[in-house]
């Protein structure tokens, strides 16, 4: 195995970034060293204290556009359950490494970074890598709409796009959208023995969940993530129970396929709703699409059975990534989600990354990596 990726993947653990607050800082100071050692040059992009983004480049001396990477280095808390690891402490065994991020996704920034590195002597006259490794995507792509809002110019054009969240190495050519809205449902407190005296909010609130429950998206299928789907994950209302509830609020989760507009969406679910809440956005991320013919795409499905020794099969992510934000800011490529991570292990207590996934990883990135670049 390939130590420095194993490694490095450690390193990473061990540094706390816990979102929220996040801390990213450290992570990202580290992981650019590491690379500005290797000859990139970097770029620390701060998100308010203790926290920062990191684009690094190489190359790009020909008219060919960079291949990117992207991953996140902050993790979600450790949650309720105690674990049997160290969360922090990158212990291994049975070819297992433990902790936070191990999976989501510090394994993932450190592949690609440890296989950017190893070739990086090659690349300064090829189309070259830019690496995007992102603050707050547990918070909902933050770092990521923040790049692509205050620094486009440094997101300017790539020719392929690979986001290295938990997959088992298998390539996912797609991932659903998200868009979590709060219906807010008004009315007028008054005693709770004399409720004709106010007007019930929770009562609205109540009729508003029976009509999303039945709410119908009207599109076709995609064939390979299905339809959209609408859930409704949480409802709160009232302050006391002898009291006419004068405001209720309802929480509303969306995953939307490629092609199914947000905006037209929401305005269809205002005016399903008008008389009963009114609607604001939460978080708005588009899904992704690559169509799998695509021949990179097909170089992608290649390296992974050469390398893995399975053949890769068409699918897509359950979650959303910072694709959502980069790819439209690097003008729309051809995106695979492929990391080492057990997707199942994400946000897990005892959360573990395989040892030969991490090398694995390494060396299905070293081989794009000299594919694009013509090495």
């Amino acid at each position: 195995m390939t130590a420095h990726a194993i490694q490095l993947t450690r390193t990473l653990v061990q540094i706390p970034t816990i979102n929220p607050p996040g801390n990213e800082l450290a992570a990202a100071q580290h992981l650019g060293a590491v690379l500005e050692d290797a000859g990139f040059s970097t770029e620390l992009v701060a998100m308010g204290e203790g926290r920062a983004n990191l684009v690094a480049r190489i190359g790009g001396v020909s008219d060919t556009p960079p291949l990117a990477f992207t991953g996140h280095i902050d993790v979600v808390p450790l949650g309720a359950a105690a674990w049997s690891m160290d969360p922090f402490g990158a212990e291994t065994a049975d070819g297992k490494l433990y902790g936070r991020g191990s999976s989501d996704m510090k394994s993932g920034v450190a592949a690609f970074v440890a296989a950017a590195v190893e070739l990086a002597p090659r690349l300064a006259h090829s189309p070259g890598l830019l690496l995007v490794i992102t603050a707050g995507e547990e918070t909902g792509c933050e770092g990521a709409f923040h790049l692509a809002r205050t620094r486009p110019e440094l997101l300017d054009r790539a020719g392929a796009l690979i986001v290295a969240e938990p997959s088992s190495n298998r390539p996912l050519v797609g991932h659903k959208g998200a868009l979590w809205l709060k219906a807010l449902s008004l009315g007028v407190t008054a005693h709770g023995s004399m409720p004709d005296k106010g007007d019930n909010a929770v009562y609205k609130a109540a009729r508003a969940v029976g009509r999303l429950e039945s709410f119908d998206f009207n599109v076709a299928r995609h064939p390979v993530m299905g339809p959209p789907t609408l859930n409704v994950g949480w409802l709160h209302g009232g302050m006391n129970i002898n009291s006419v509830p004068d405001r209720a609020e309802i929480g509303i989760d969306i995953r939307t396929i490629p092609g199914l507009a947000h905006d037209r969406l929401v305005e269809a679910l205002a005016s399903l709703l008008q008389d009963e809440a009114s609607i604001d956005r939460l978080l708005d991320v588009e899904g992704i699409w690559t169509t799998p013919d695509h021949p990179w795409v097909e170089e992608v499905f290649a390296a992974v059975k050469d390398i893995t020794g399975q053949p890769a099969e068409v699918a897509a992510a359950s979650y959303f990534t910072d694709a959502s934000a980069l790819a439209p800011a690097l003008g729309g490529p051809p995106t695979i989600v492929l990391g080492p991570g057990p997707a199942h292990m994400a946000h897990q207590t005892d959360e573990y990354c395989e040892l030969d996934r991490i090398d694995e990883a390494r060396a299905i990135f070293s081989r794009l990596i000299a594919g694009w670049c013509g090495l």
